[in-house]
């Protein structure tokens, strides 16, 4: 029978080969490739020189124990095994059970140095070895046994792991030593998220110069500080002073405002409250800790503890044991208490307790991984009792034993061995928070703290190097010392010296980030060693930034003009006058006077009126009944949405569920999806009831059956069988684990992998008929999902992961021809499966017409289609394979190559293709009109994920993003610069095709040819980069900003997205399953990537045009009084006085215009069915013709004639200076603003109304108490009425004429569409 080889263990992309520490990772095949039951321990032994190198693979206990574990031995306890043994004894003893005692050896061949302590010995007790001796072994066996170098990972680096230690623990640039459990001497920041802009430190200076960055705001500022000067003052000081104050308060409260909030949400992700495991002295039962539970280990300590004499090493073993595992005689290490900490009061070097679907509050290396293990009581058979195991078959029943999860339901046939057994240390992590990856990552606990028991943790160290923002890379050292006060000294070498300590290198699968979830089963207990700032999460997302919106800039700029004008005109009213010294003024002093008369024409209302607006548009967006759940987290730029020409969109979450779906199966002659998947059940039910007796189990080579079976065609008895080789295929080649979960009372079974799509199968598997009952380490079991009974038993021999590079994951599995124990079969078929991508099945596959045009068909459709293929191999075939194989996977140099080799050799050609399948990323509700509308709309949509190429292809076609028949050209793994140039220069010939990029040569580019590569890829009509890194994404964002000067909206639902959310103009954040990071970080939150159309068609749209005429308008305002007192100032022989002076200046901008303009911000062109129906209205907002500075001179030109009208026509018709001038120009003033408002209004609204109207009244009541400006007897006069009729009539009259005769003659777009 050929050799039985281990599984290999998923691993991720970035990950060594068979680099796994598991403590039932059996690698037989290294013991030797030919294996047998007489095997030889020198035969073992002698290759360790070969495997130096290698990381330890091989379970010390299973070598320590399995002469225990035999049934003659059951009885025996450690100290008996020294009885039977003699100084020249080789290893045989120990690992083969000849019924003649144990002897014992240091793997030489001879006792050696070891003799001397090896020749007491005294009769112990009898006691049956417990599981927990099993376990906790490899904890202490440094201790007590020398091993071989290729079973310590420690005797040939020694010093070199000293030299680690011996680094400064206190220098943050370098690594860093973590004793585990215990207070650590250096201090390390706070474990806090923290989205907050400011500090209560940093606030004032921050908001204040952010303020007074702006123009306008600084005029107002020198403005008021002028009026402290007595020659400068012109009225009430509080004229000035109070609306900058008022302005500033206004600002500064809202930005304070949002600050709470995110620090409230951050306080929220600060507060998750997390099991800490605290570690107290030994025998101490403290009661001051909160909410104690001690763990199961904990409270196995009953006897009490009494020394006894050493006698021989072997001895030694049984008392280390006991003493850890609390039956012995010594004390554990510490005593552990469960409690409870917030996230925020987690540090470095505490240990977490962790389950499934809990978020990593922190960076941590996993020390232990456990599940609850289905007790069952073994059942001893006859033939078990007499049978004699060899080694193969003992240590691969222990490992058999051992499981990571509760896996699915044990066949009856098989309860026997699911006696007692150990955690494997593996769990699986979710890190689509981090790298935007869907699949989930395998990571191991250490091999060396594995097994050991929570109570030694304490005596672990660990190294880990300086904190950086690399997510795919750690280095790190985990050491077992020898007490608790040796791992607290840092700097301690005295392990190394007595060889009690040992050592195991980390590596990225032995960590967990913060923000990765757990997914899977197993309870993981983990050290903390990065925190808050330092974790890899923060230190891959840029800092918060106050964000100013394009429409600030505008206005700024505007502004300057504005300005630039006031004191033009103040220089030309004194040089009118002469520059001479006039009744004791200078002329200076003049100029500046007119200039603070004429500071309204850069009005301070006008960022009162904005702000206020802004709150209106954020009150708006939040109350949207069609979009539930939005959040405007950064109130200052709602404008910007009507303004976005580039959107960043993540993939995973973002336009997709992240939820897969078999949707399409083809096998070669018909092809079965939708309703015509019952056919696909009706074969399986067919095929998998056999005629063969109830016990027969299915193989390929059983016949197909039908219960039709005289009716049945032969074509349909042709495809009945292919489909259920296919479906048969697909059933056994994954990595798929079924797990047990206990909900309410029901036992409910789901699936855990590292890829969604292989879960999406295996589900479509159970759905036709076909469930996967169970599977571990060596064999898969089915069952039939209509009959309940298994109906397919495979061993496995050996499994090929699935790797970025290979895009296909292989199996070779044995099939059982009846339901018995798999060693008890060694005849039954052997079967090569193997599933991957088109592009390189198809070279594997044997010749065949169809494929390629059913794959490209598929793709066509979004689908992610996997070809799946068999063969298969004779038990010689297989042999030769299996040498040649594990011959290659010994080699030093050159060993993947080397492997893949044997494997193309041997299994990887003409292969007997089975079918194709089709497998859907579910995209989020309405994405592809959603996209379809955007685009429309003007907006060029890239999309930047973390995700596969093929996946990122899929998901484009699917969500058509990329056009039907647009072309994709794909640049992937760019190492060189030399052909760069190349791929922009054909981009630049066919600029209406698509980018397909992966994150390797996108850095090329942007390292080399940022500007080029920019300069190409913003013409394009669609981006889509893959493979990105967050820090990435956020340099594309800038680099789009820099490049275009245009607005950027970023939207994503993950941790990893934060960052390019920060570096946008405009960020959106998904609250999704993926958690709320993303949204946190963001400007604006919504709950469905489909809510963004309307956040940006209809919100951006109204936001931007309301505050565009909303800006104008206050400018307009402002200059009109800035006329009148210039036109005033001309009569009065240039003098700079003032006309309307204290509560007529500040009533003019407050009670008497301010309700009626900010009623502009109700105001909308076009209704919202016609902004979704005409997307293209949104492509000229982008142009910014709203707010101009074409349209901005118009407005300054109709503030210049009505002024001059209103204040010319004033003096002429009543008097050049006096109470019945001012009362005039003021009352045709007040009116003509009003008036204006009513004229620009599109859409009437009853709030404009009201405020038009109200307005009105209050000012006609007002008047009575305006006595000391106006003449309050000729207000009740014909005279005063019909000269603020026809004054009011002149101003009004020309500019609604001309705005009448420029909509017909060249009327706007929402005109044109509204059919106006």
């Amino acid at each position: 029978m050929p050799p039985l080889s281990s599984y290999r263990p998923t691993e991720p992309p970035d990950s060594p080969v068979n680099d796994s520490d598991s403590d039932v990772d059996l690698d037989l095949q290294e013991l030797d490739p030919d294996t047998s039951s007489h095997i030889q321990a020198s035969r073992l032994l002698g290759r360790s020189h070969n495997l130096e190198q290698r990381a330890p693979r091989i379970a010390l206990r299973n070598i320590r124990m399995g002469g225990l574990r035999r049934q003659g031995n059951r009885g025996r306890s450690y100290g008996e095994l020294g009885l039977n043994r003699d100084g020249n004894s080789d290893a045989v003893g120990l690992l083969e059970d000849d019924g003649q005692g144990q002897r014992y050896s240091d793997g030489s061949g001879n006792a050696g140095d070891e003799a001397p302590l090896l020749d007491e010995y005294a009769p112990r007790p009898q006691r049956r070895p417990s599981a927990g001796d099993r376990l906790q072994g490899l904890a202490h066996i440094s201790s007590s046994l020398r091993l071989p170098s290729f079973m310590s990972s420690t005797s040939a680096n020694r010093q070199d792991d000293d030299g680690i230690v011996d680094n400064k623990e206190d220098d943050p640039s370098t690594s860093r030593v973590i004793a585990v459990g215990s207070p650590q001497s250096t201090r390390y920041p706070p474990n806090l998220v923290s989205n907050a802009k400011y500090t209560p430190f940093t606030f004032l200076p921050i908001t204040l110069y952010n303020e007074f960055s702006f123009f306008f705001n600084m005029y107002f500022l020198l403005v008021a500080m002028s009026q402290a000067i007595p020659a400068l003052r012109i009225g009430y000081l509080t004229t000035y002073i109070a609306p900058l104050a008022f302005v500033l308060a206004i600002t500064m409260g809202k930005e304070a405002y949002d600050d709470i909030e995110r620090r409230r949400r951050d306080n929220e992700a600060n507060s998750e409250e997390y099991v800490v495991l605290h570690f107290g002295e030994p025998g101490y039962r403290g009661t001051a800790i909160r909410s104690p539970r001690n763990l199961k280990s904990a409270s196995l300590r009953k006897a009490d503890r009494q020394p006894l004499a050493r006698r021989d090493r072997l001895s030694d073993i049984q008392e280390e044991e006991e003493q850890a595992e609390g039956q012995g005689r010594g004390l554990p290490s510490s005593f552990v208490q469960e409690t409870k900490k917030k996230s925020r009061d987690l540090k470095v070097g505490d240990v977490l307790k962790l389950s499934k679907g809990q978020r990593v509050p922190a960076d941590v290396v996993i020390l232990k991984c456990s599940t609850p293990e289905t007790v069952q009581v073994p059942i001893e058979t006859p033939e078990s009792a007499e049978s004699e195991p060899t080694l193969v078959d003992t240590l691969e029943d222990d490992a058999g034993q051992d499981s990571s999860i509760k896996r699915g339901k044990m066949p009856e046939s098989d309860s026997s061995r699911a006696s007692e057994g150990a955690s494997s240390g593996e769990t699986f992590i979710r890190t689509d928070q981090l790298d935007g990856e869907t699949d989930w990552k395998l990571r191991l606990a250490s091999v060396l703290t594995q097994a050991l028991p929570v109570e030694e943790f304490v005596r672990i160290k660990v190294t880990g190097g300086k904190p950086d923002k690399k997510v795919n890379e750690f280095v790190g050292k985990v050491e077992l010392m020898a007490t608790k006060d040796d791992a607290l000294n840092s700097h301690s070498d005295e392990s190394s010296i007595s060889g009690v300590g040992q050592s195991a290198a980390l590596s990225i699968d032995n960590t967990a980030w913060a923000n990765t979830v757990i997914a899977s089963q197993a309870t993981t207990m983990a050290v903390i060693i990065y925190t808050g700032p330092q974790t890899r999460s923060a230190l891959s997302t840029s800092l918060s930034r106050s964000k100013t919106g394009l429409l600030e800039y505008e206005i700024n700029s505007l502004t300057k003009i504005l300005c630039a004008l006031t004191l033009a005109l103040s220089v030309v009213l004194v040089a009118l006058e002469g520059f001479g010294n006039t009744e004791g003024n200078i002329w200076y002093v003049k100029i500046m006077r007119f200039l603070v008369l004429f500071s309204t024409i850069v009005p301070i209302s006008l960022r009162v009126n904005l702000d206020l607006g802004k709150s209106v548009y954020s009150w708006f967006i939040q109350r949207d009944p069609g979009i539930p759940g939005a959040v405007v987290r950064t109130s200052t730029i709602p404008e910007d949405l009507g303004r976005i020409e580039y959107l960043l969109s993540d993939k995973t979450g973002t336009l997709t569920q992240n939820e897969m779906e078999m949707k399409k199966i083809h096998v070669g002659t018909v092809s079965y999806a939708n309703e015509a998947m019952d056919e696909v059940v009706a074969y399986i039910r067919h095929g998998f009831v056999g005629t063969l007796g109830d016990k027969a189990l299915v193989t390929p080579s059983s016949s197909y059956n039908t219960t039709a079976g005289v009716t049945a065609t032969r074509t349909r008895r042709e495809i009945g069988s292919r489909v259920r080789d296919v479906v048969l295929a697909l059933a056994l080649c994954h990595n798929v684990t079924p797990t047990v979960e206990e909900e309410n009372g029901q036992t409910i079974t789901s699936y855990q992998a590292s890829s969604p799509d292989e879960i999406a199968i295996v589900r479509w598997t159970e759905s036709v008929g076909l469930r996967l009952a169970y599977r571990d380490r060596k064999r898969i079991v089915l069952e039939s999902t209509e009959s309940g009974k298994v109906v397919v038993q495979v061993r496995i021999l050996d499994i090929f992961p699935f790797t970025s590079d290979g895009k296909r994951m292989g199996i070779i599995v044995q099939f059982q021809e009846q339901p018995k124990s798999p060693s008890d079969s060694d005849n039954g078929e052997i079967w090569f499966y193997q599933k991957g991508a088109d592009t390189v099945m198809g070279s594997i596959v044997a010749a065949n017409d169809w494929l390629d045009e059913e794959t490209a068909n598929m793709a066509r459709e979004g689908l992610r289609t996997l070809v799946v293929g068999r063969k298969k191999l004779t038990h010689e075939q297989y042999r030769d394979f299996s040498t040649s194989y594990q011959e290659a996977s010994l080699a030093i140099s050159g060993r993947d190559a080397g492997m893949q080799r044997v494997i193309a050799e041997f299994l990887e050609h003409d292969l007997e293709l089975l079918g194709v399948t089709g497998v859907e990323d579910k995209l989020q509700r309405d994405v592809k009109p959603s996209l379809e509308l955007l685009r429309n709309a003007g907006i060029k949509i890239w999309m930047l994920t973390g995700d596969k190429i093929e996946t990122a292809r899929c998901v484009a076609v699917s969500s058509k993003l990329v056009a039907r028949g647009q072309y994709i050209y794909t640049v992937a793994k760019l190492k060189h610069k030399d052909n760069a140039q190349d791929h922009l220069d054909f981009l630049r010939s066919k600029t209406d095709s698509c980018l397909l990029i992966d994150g390797e040569s996108l850095t090329l580019y942007l390292t080399h040819f940022g500007v080029d590569f920019i300069s190409v890829a913003v013409r394009l009509p669609t981006v889509v980069a893959c493979r990105c890194s967050p820090t990435q994404k956020a340099d594309i964002a800038k680099l789009i900003k820099e490049f275009t000067k245009k607005r950027v909206c970023c939207i994503g639902d993950g941790g990893n997205d934060v960052s390019m959310i920060q570096a946008a103009d405009v960020g959106v954040g998904i609250v999704g399953k993926e958690g709320r990071q993303a949204s946190l970080a963001a400007d604006f939150s919504i709950e469905q990537f489909c809510h963004l159309t309307k956040l940006l068609v209809w919100h951006g749209r109204n936001s931007y045009k309301r505050s565009a005429k909303l800006a104008q308008f206050v400018i307009h305002r402002g200059l009109i009084i800035a006329v009148c007192q210039t036109m005033y100032s001309i009569a009065i022989k240039f003098e700079p006085e003032g006309l309307y002076k204290d509560w007529l200046l500040v009533g003019y901008a407050t009670v008497y215009t301010a309700a009626p303009v900010l009623s502009l911000v109700l105001d909308k062109d076009v209704d919202e069915n016609l902004a979704n129906l005409y997307p293209e209205l949104y492509k000229e907002l982008t142009s910014g013709r709203s707010l101009s500075y074409r349209t901005f001179f118009v407005w300054v030109f109709v503030s210049i004639y009505q002024g001059g009208m209103i204040q010319g026509l004033s003096q002429i018709l009543t008097e050049v200076d006096g109470p019945r001038m001012v009362a005039v120009s003021y009352t045709v003033l007040v009116l003509n603003e009003l008036l204006m408002v009513a004229i620009e209004i599109t859409t009437w609204h009853p709030v404009m109304i009201m405020c038009i109207i109200g307005t009105f009244l209050f000012y006609i009541g007002s008047m009575p108490f305006l006595g000391g400006y106006f003449d309050l007897d000729f207000l009740l006069t014909w005279g005063f009425i019909w000269r603020v009729l026809a004054i009011g009539s002149i101003s009004l009259i020309p500019p609604y004429a001309g705005k009448l005769i420029r909509r017909t003659m060249k009327p706007p777009s929402y005109r044109k569409v509204q059919g106006i």
